[in-house]
């Protein structure tokens, strides 16, 4: 309640002053000034439209105030110290405007940075293209897919109820319905307010398998069949690892398990709820495809997935060598990057652990055309992809789709006080306290969701015509320029290495890095071969 002791104050003087008033009229010097803030503050409680302000009545017009008259104090900020931003001014900026349907175009061109080593361009076409399409979507769903989904380019990337709040989710899933795009459930499993508004799903499977759990915490393949056979989940991912955090479990504090959550969950209220470092549904890359498949067929031939921080390069070529010994293939593969975000996560593995997404999406795509399985195999990407170009470069690089968390997040309305973990989230976005979630006004922000939805597509499309494209998915790694240390520029496939269609599984790979961690790869088990096999 200390948010609001000011606006207490305030009213406390105006009731004060208005008494004294009556005995000398003088006092009235006092009485408008505080009567006045009174109304902000009421104004500000009742208003739908600013979170902040609903949490921080009156003191909530001094953070606008600040970023008025600071503007070359925030721009040094944002470029002399950018590991203590983990968004952009520009990101945020763009962010915002496109929710609120407002003008995103600035006078004075380009950024100062374009000489800077890892500046990267796209090259555009002397015959762009003149009628850029207005529905970006992607088929996602191979040979043994019954029920393939057309998936939107830009989706909600994972975030699970517990993290965020009610009105969030609820806000997000309304969004995503009102623009036909898919929202991640994260690993929380399938609230209520994930079901309300009607919003197309994609189930994320943990380690913790909420929602599809017995008591023990193992996998429950009948209570998965059940949640699966709902209509509103369009596909399952099995979350391998997290960009922010890889290779590491979780632990939400049975102080915060809600009879929401635990309901969401499958868990007990008040009890801790624990998520493995590791799965225990399965041990080998070969066990893994099996699951896979077993999760297509309960589903009823939804799209079978999953997503990861590429880590141990053979590992994830292990799961390469499992699909091409079985048969079996995942209809999509999410790979997250390392900046990927997290509510809370050791600094060590934020800043640390894990392969950025660039890296990361090169090699995944690579594995896949090197083993001849790209085209039965759709990628997904994510880790702040905010703005149109983040997803230009994604799709170069190898992205059938991407996906966004803080995007949207910020399209919630997030002003990144990183109190996430704190359960004080000053915007009601990342809390379970109901006063502060009172802040977030569903309809307001869902409507917002959904708009910053359309303008980023919007944006998309037009960039891609400007390189003659109607869509993303004919941009290739060589139409990406990227600045080297050295001042030179190169194509993203001479940047990054590109392999050649069945490169690994005719033995001619001509990347030693890659011809070495093939070899490594077993279908039998995550472990390397020993050498010399």
């Amino acid at each position: 309640m200390s948010r609001y002791l000011i606006f207490l104050t305030v009213i406390v003087l105006t009731v004060a002053s208005a008494g004294l008033w009556m005995v000398t009229p003088h006092a009235l010097w006092a009485l408008l000034p505080f009567g006045a803030l009174s109304a902000l503050g009421v104004w500000d409680v009742l208003q739908p439209s600013h979170s902040l302000l609903r949490n921080y009545p009156v003191v909530g017009h001094l953070r606008w105030l600040f970023e008025g008259i600071r503007p070359e104090i925030r721009q040094y900020l944002i470029e002399s110290d950018r590991d203590e931003i983990p968004f952009s001014r520009e990101q945020r900026s763009i962010v915002y405007q496109r929710a609120k349907d407002e003008e995103d175009r600035r006078p004075f061109g380009t950024r100062r940075d374009v000489y800077a080593a890892g500046y990267a361009w796209l090259t555009h076409s002397m015959a762009p293209e003149m009628h850029p399409a207005t529905d970006l979507r992607v088929k996602v769903g191979g040979k043994g897919c019954a029920k393939p989904y057309n998936a939107s380019v830009y989706n909600i990337s994972a975030m699970s109820f517990g993290s965020l709040g009610a009105n969030a989710i609820e806000a997000l899933n309304r969004g995503a319905a009102l623009g036909r795009f898919a929202h991640d459930t994260g690993e929380g499993g399938i609230s209520r307010y994930h079901r309300e508004p009607g919003g197309d799903l994609i189930w994320e499977l943990g380690t913790g398998y909420f929602g599809c759990r017995d008591a023990a915490g193992r996998f429950d393949r009948a209570r998965f069949a059940d949640q699966a056979a709902d209509d509103q989940v369009k596909m399952i991912s099995v979350k391998l690892s997290q960009g922010a955090k890889p290779g590491h479990g979780g632990v939400l504090p049975g102080a915060k398990v809600t009879p929401e959550i635990a309901e969401a969950r499958g868990v007990a209220v008040g009890e801790d709820c624990i998520s493995p470092a590791a799965h225990s549904a399965f041990a080998t890359p070969i066990e893994f495809m099996q699951f896979l498949q077993d999760l297509r067929e309960r589903s009823g031939g939804k799209p079978v997935g999953f997503k990861l921080c590429v880590g141990h390069r053979w590992e994830f070529m292990a799961l390469v060598k499992a699909m091409l010994e079985t048969g079996i293939r995942p209809d999509f593969v999410i790979v997250d990057g390392k900046e990927g975000g997290t509510g809370a996560a050791p600094l060590e593995f934020s800043n640390h652990v894990g392969t950025p997404l660039a890296e990361g999406l090169t090699f995944v795509r690579n594995c896949l055309v090197g083993a001849n399985l790209r085209d039965e195999v759709c990628i997904g990407a994510s880790g702040k992809l905010v703005t149109a170009f983040d997803m230009v470069w994604a799709h170069a690089l190898g992205a059938d789709w991407c996906n966004s968390a803080r995007g949207f997040m910020f399209a919630l309305g997030c002003i990144q006080s990183q109190r996430c973990h704190t359960n004080c989230c000053p915007v009601g976005v990342a809390t379970q306290d109901p006063l502060r979630q009172r802040a977030l006004v569903v309809s307001e922000k869902a409507q917002r969701v959904a708009t910053f939805h359309r303008n980023s597509c919007e944006a998309l499309s037009e960039i891609v015509a400007a390189a003659g494209f109607r869509h993303p998915k004919d941009l290739q790694p060589h139409h990406l320029m990227v600045r080297q240390k050295t001042g030179e520029v190169l194509p993203a496939d001479k940047a990054f290495p590109v392999l050649e269609r069945g490169e690994l599984t005719d033995g001619g790979a001509h990347h030693p890095d890659y011809k070495a961690a093939w070899a490594m790869a077993r279908a039998e088990s995550f472990a390397p071969a020993p050498a010399g096999t």
